[in-house]
């Protein structure tokens, strides 16, 4: 179940962190909540290191962090895409 709730958290602040972003983000459901997962490690991993406690505990710290982790992930995303189409 643990899981399942990782998933569907990672899609919903894909989700958010996509309308949040802007220009045109040209990436299906999967990628999105890959986005959201990878964006909710890393906000969560810092909140936990400035606010203490375990990483994987559900805050609102890490909420959102989460939302500006996948703000993050995505924009270095972009910049590495933009960098491959100028090549």
């Amino acid at each position: 179940m643990g899981l399942l709730a990782f998933i569907l958290f990672g899609l919903i602040v894909g989700l958010v962190a996509r309308a949040l972003m802007p220009g045109r983000q040209s990436m299906g459901l999967v990628a999105t909540t890959l986005l959201g997962m990878a964006g909710s490690f890393v906000g969560g991993l810092i909140a936990s290191v400035i606010y203490g406690g375990p990483v994987f505990q559900l805050h609102t710290a890490g909420i959102v962090g989460s939302i500006i982790g996948a703000l993050l992930v995505m924009f270095l995303v972009g910049m590495g895409g933009r960098r491959r189409a100028l090549a």
